[in-house]
């Protein structure tokens, strides 16, 4: 049975959460199994990005946005980055992604949520399906193919990863990437890329200079 199979039930109810955006509250409060980069818990400013490992405008702003906002905002440590998953079309294709970070830990996390951003022009072209580029990603993180399998297909895994929907539909958070400074939402209207790095840094200094 293929991954896209094993996964289909789970990926329908997980893409349903998704959409089921109730408004309102909460999207500067921690969640459980966040997963955070730089300043500690209870930093001055806390940066929050809602985002897919198959949104390309995700993949836009991690290539072109992410390395000069860390270099200025997160290696410094003048802000706690967090990254929340909301699964994008196809559905499968991101659970499994999110799952399969998740399942390679807290230490490697990033790394694998970036490499799965970046490898999405492989499998959107063809030169890859959408299985062997995840399957490459998680072999190249040590996971066999069984070890994948077991991960995607984790019954407790996936009820973590509903849990972290619903906090982020509760959030008000209807589209990927989305970007809030201390609960609020920072946009760049018009760009296809996500928030700016300059309306970023504007929100992130007014915090920072309070």
């Amino acid at each position: 049975m293929s991954f896209t199979k094993k996964l289909t039930g789970s990926a329908v109810a997980l893409f349903a959460l998704a959409l089921a955006a109730c408004g309102g509250g909460g999207g500067d409060k921690a969640v459980e199994g966040d997963m955070a980069l730089g300043a500690a818990d209870g930093a001055k400013v806390t940066v929050i990005e809602y985002a897919s490992p198959t949104c390309p405008h995700c993949a836009l702003w991690q290539k072109n946005t992410w390395p000069a906002f860390k270099a200025q905002y997160v290696d410094t440590n003048k802000v706690r980055y967090i990254f929340r998953e909301l699964p994008t079309p196809p559905v499968d294709v991101a659970t499994a992604g999110v799952l399969l970070a998740r399942c390679a830990g807290p230490d490697k996390y990033f790394d694998v949520m970036h490499e799965l951003l970046a490898n999405q022009d492989e499998w959107r072209s063809g030169a890859l399906s959408p299985n062997a580029s995840l399957v490459k990603t998680a072999q190249s993180f040590g996971f066999s193919q069984e070890q994948y399998t077991a991960c995607i297909i984790n019954p407790d895994n996936v009820a973590a990863l509903e849990k972290r929907i619903q906090a982020a539909t509760a959030a008000g958070v209807q589209g990927t990437p989305t970007f809030k400074v201390n609960g609020k939402d920072v946009i760049t209207p018009g760009s296809d890329e996500g928030t700016q790095l300059p309306d970023l840094a504007k929100a992130i200094d007014a915090e920072l200079a309070k």
